[in-house]
């Protein structure tokens, strides 16, 4: 039942400030807002989803209503029903509380609205550690929500010296990529893919459309009846060898993406294969250094090793659940450690990057980075998804990247998007320093990416990618 904890917790007396640009006239508001439109959806950014259970840690939130583009729409004044389901509350950004309500399935939320297209609030952790789920709706429309894990307020937070900062990483290549690890399977079912009219080979045709770089997620046993593909396998290691193969003849870079899981990783779902469940700690970290090594190495023997490797995918609440859960980040680094440890044993100039679910997140980015660092976890680059639904405006995805360049010294990547495609490159290849490294789009080969119709053929949207790797690839 959606309830709010209200009894255990003071007003706030005044505004309370988070990082995180809030313009009304963005940079950006050429592509990303329009005056009027059809909204289909709800936007949600928390600029934290990883807080303390203090009762008094926060996070600011920001709704708008969005069209089929992924546009705000900016004249709206609806009506948001803001559901809390957890030891957490929401005020108004005055800190007063609002008056709740109950809907027709007895589930309590408060109601707020939208002026001049946004409505801004504030989520305040409790005193229980807890997954709280925070959820926006406005009638039929596809609802926003996050999951936002309050952590043990004794937990050690840290932050890393200058020495830990300044160590200087492997060289990282400029990258316009494509993640296709759906590929093998969507062939498996018959699909193809035409240009003009004639049948193409899918990486063949990214490449000459400017892409230089795929990815791949790869499962432990996707094959277990619980995991990505039971049965069948898809994104295990013998799926992988195949399409390491296909991507290097296409004369293509390869970034490989391990989830350390049997299904879908993600910053709500990180659990253990199954066949490591009852490892104990120190058997854990073995496991993932001897399984990150030994994919590595079945690739090498091949002639297919990565050019870059991720280890963990979206891991800002952690991997390996409960175990490297950011709940006890000392566990988390030393699991990320020894899934480092493996990529160096394959070999020693492979970059290694830590992939983190937060494009316009900075104060949650930063809680991350600095308790990681700080713990002595090294890596090559930082990794970032971004869509907007969740992560916030461009003008917070380029706030929060050019802050994390100038903060840790390290190359970004973008290495998770779908809209406003030139715009993220334009951010990415804009930062500091030439530490931007470019971006990998989710899955382009789907209809939805807008790259192709629903019968597999090209649109003219594929100019865009032309016109990047003109302009930023060497």
């Amino acid at each position: 039942m959606y309830f709010f904890r209200l009894s255990i917790y003071l007003l706030l007396a005044a505004f309370i400030s988070c990082r995180g640009p809030v313009p009304r006239k963005p940079e950006f508001a050429a592509v990303s807002q329009v005056d009027s439109g059809k909204p289909v959806a709800v936007m949600l950014t928390a600029y934290s989803t990883t807080l303390l259970a203090d009762g008094k840690d926060q996070a600011r939130l920001r709704i708008a209503l969005t069209d089929s583009l992924q546009r705000e729409i900016t004249s709206l004044s609806e009506a948001i029903q803001v559901f809390v389901t957890g030891d957490g509350k929401v005020t108004g950004l005055d800190g007063q509380l609002p008056e709740l309500k109950t809907d027709t399935s007895g589930n309590r939320f408060a109601e707020f609205s939208l002026q001049d297209g946004l409505c801004e609030l504030i989520f305040v952790a409790g005193t229980k550690p807890d997954k709280v789920k925070v959820e926006a709706r406005c009638g039929k429309l596809w609802p926003g929500a996050h999951e936002i894990h309050t952590l043990p307020p004794g937990i050690k937070v840290m932050k890393p010296s200058p020495d830990q900062i300044n160590k200087t990483g492997l060289p990282v290549d400029d990258m316009i990529g494509a993640d296709i690890s759906w590929l093998p399977q969507t062939e498996s079912e018959g699909k193809k893919f035409y240009e003009n009219g004639i049948e193409t080979d899918a990486l063949t045709l990214l490449k000459s459309k400017g892409f230089n770089y795929i990815r791949l997620r790869i499962f432990v046993n996707p094959e277990n009846e619980k995991g990505y593909s039971p049965g069948k396998g898809f994104c295990d290691l013998p799926h992988t060898l195949v399409m390491a193969k296909r991507i290097k003849e296409a004369g293509m870079k390869f970034l490989l993406d391990f989830h350390y899981s049997d299904y879908w990783a993600d910053p709500q779902q990180q659990y253990k294969p199954k066949a490591w469940e009852n490892l104990s700690f120190n058997s854990l970290q073995d496991t993932v250094t001897a399984y990150t090594a030994r994919v590595l190495n079945t690739l090498k023997a091949q002639g297919t090793l990565p050019d870059m490797v991720q280890v963990g995918n979206e891991i800002n609440h952690g991997l390996l659940w409960p175990d490297g859960h950011i709940s006890n980040p000392d566990n988390l680094a030393a699991l990320l450690m020894a899934g480092a440890k493996g990529v160096k044993q394959a070999d020693d100039k492979l970059p290694v990057m830590m992939h983190i679910a937060l494009g316009g997140q900075n104060q949650e980015a930063v809680f991350w980075l600095d308790n990681m660092i700080a713990r002595d976890v090294e890596f090559d680059i930082i990794g970032i998804s971004y869509y907007p639904r969740w992560h916030g405006t461009l003008d917070d995805l380029k706030f929060n990247l050019t802050d994390l360049v100038n903060r840790y010294k390290k190359p970004v990547n973008v290495v998770e998007y779908s809209d406003f495609k030139k715009e993220v490159h334009d951010i990415v290849f804009s930062l500091p320093g030439g530490m931007g490294k470019g971006a990998a789009i989710w899955e382009p080969l789907n209809h939805r990416s807008g790259l192709f119709d629903r019968d597999g053929n090209t649109t003219p949207l594929f100019e865009v990618y032309k016109a990047l790797a003109g302009k930023y690839l060497k």
